[in-house]
């Protein structure tokens, strides 16, 4: 299990906080449900810095990629997302998911 993967979601709060109250962009990605196999629980959290530095962890792979990336996307433009990941049996190392499966997060800018 990864440093990452460790932490509890209070720390994963506290660093969004602090990082808000330094003056930077910061958005919050929940992960709001799940089907089959998922390697991240509902309620897990990833906390993104505007540069791209991030904390927390939603699954891992190709997917946490594509979360900071729309998290970034969330931050320039104030809107929240709710992103929809879903795989095969087969592909499903590729991206993370364990045995297949769908997880969905939900992204949204800190004001």
């Amino acid at each position: 299990m990864s440093d990452a993967q460790m932490l509890d979601h209070d720390d994963i709060l506290e660093r969004a906080a602090a990082w808000k109250e330094s003056g930077d962009d910061v958005a919050l990605a929940t992960v709001v449900s799940t089907w089959g196999s998922s390697p991240r629980p509902v309620g897990s959290r990833l906390a993104i810095r505007g540069d791209g530095q991030f904390i927390g962890s939603v699954s891992g792979g190709c997917i946490e990629g594509a979360v900071v990336s729309e998290a970034l996307g969330a931050m320039e433009d104030g809107k929240t997302r709710v992103l929809d990941f879903g795989v095969t049996d087969e592909m499903a190392w590729e991206v993370g998911l364990a045995c297949g499966g769908e997880i969905s997060i939900f992204v949204e800018r800190l004001d």
